[in-house]
């Protein structure tokens, strides 16, 4: 069986948060793919600081396990999750995801809100620095999205800002370990996966990953699998020399598509063994970071108005009266009742689905 082809997604450089012709850029992969690269020159990053959080995220899944047990996941979504815990497409799904997560919620004062274990209690303020500079970057983004949909280019930024109030907003650890690891014995090919299908939950996405760890797919308008390369294009040495480190993969999750009433889509996607990996004598362990941005906790979940949107509406008549939320993954959806649904709402019920958490806890 061969690798299928994967997926061509542009590139485009946010050094410029207010040119609307890359935000028209924007906007039209946005709508088109649901997920784009971001140049990583056009950031505030260094490679230092993304090897950094790398060389962090290793030294955390290495750590004992009654270690990172003293900080378990919550049901407000902050805090480790072990093997098998998460189960992304619990409809679909023989067994929970082959992976490890830590989770960190808003910072205040450059302070964690929540247990850190041992491997990381010295690193705090280094952490809080990266989940600060994955904010800017998603400030950027949707900033450029606003001038893309021809409103206000603070309309989403305001209701994303972290000083008015708590977010949903996590930075996340990811691990997935390899075939040979003694984690994955259970592995059944063609019935498991490391992350089930899923759309995400909130705003905008950032994926960082490292060369030679694939394992990324997104499904397509025809319904089939496509990989994402970590280097966009063919992946040669030139092409990798284009970037300080690979280009951070930045998706639309269900709140901005709900916004749109469905023009930016929120596309389902999954992490797959490769059969290169499968078929590999030395195959890789995946890590990954990821910052999943959400509103403030208050933001009422309202369609954007402009004439953008309206147009679309009345092209293909929009996402349904009430406005219903989730997509994938058979995580569930909402509908908003006599109100407008709240960013709160929204994620603790995707959180329910997800972790078997309760409403009430």
């Amino acid at each position: 069986m061969a690798e299928p082809t994967p997926i061509e997604l542009p590139v485009i450089d946010i050094s410029n948060p207010h040119d609307p012709a890359v935000g028209k850029a924007m906007l039209d992969a946005a709508a088109k793919y649901g997920f784009l690269y971001v140049n990583s020159k056009g950031t505030d990053f260094t490679a230092e600081d993304v090897d950094h959080g790398f060389e962090l995220s290793k030294k955390f899944f290495a750590s004992p396990a009654a270690e990172k047990e003293t900080c378990r996941i919550e049901p407000n979504n902050r805090g480790w999750s072990g093997m098998h815990i998460e189960t992304l497409d619990p409809e679909h799904q023989r067994t929970g995801d082959f992976k490890e997560a830590m989770n960190f919620g808003d910072f205040k004062d450059g302070k964690a809100q929540q247990p850190l274990p041992p491997s990381l209690k010295p690193h705090e303020s280094e952490i809080n620095d990266f989940a600060g500079l994955c904010n800017k970057t998603c400030t950027r983004i949707l900033t450029l999205l606003a001038l893309g949909l021809e409103i206000n280019e603070d309309f989403f930024t305001i209701r994303h800002d972290p000083t008015t109030g708590p977010t949903g907003s996590i930075l996340r650890y990811l691990y997935y370990p390899s075939l040979k690891s003694e984690a994955t014995k259970s592995y059944k090919h063609d019935k498991d996966v490391r992350a089930g299908a899923h759309s995400d939950y909130g705003s905008v996405t950032l994926l960082f990953q490292r060369p030679g760890q694939p394992g990324l797919e997104i499904l397509t308008p025809e319904k089939t699998w496509a990989p994402v390369p970590i280097i966009p294009g063919n992946g040669s040495e030139a092409e990798k020399k284009k970037y300080p480190f690979p280009p951070i993969l930045v998706n639309i999750g269900d709140l901005l598509s709900y916004w749109t009433d469905g023009l930016l889509k929120s596309t389902v996607h999954r992490v797959v063994f490769p059969l290169a990996e499968q078929r590999s004598e030395d195959p890789q362990d995946r890590y990954t970071l990821v910052y999943f941005c959400h509103p403030v906790d208050t933001t009422e979940l309202v369609p954007v108005p402009g004439e953008v949107v309206r147009l679309h509406r009345e092209r293909t008549g929009g996402i349904g009266e009430g406005g219903i939320v989730g997509f994938g993954g058979g995580a569930g959806s909402l509908e908003a009742g006599k109100r407008p649904l709240t960013a709160h709402e929204h994620l603790m019920s995707r959180l329910e689905a997800t972790y078997g958490f309760k409403k009430d806890e």
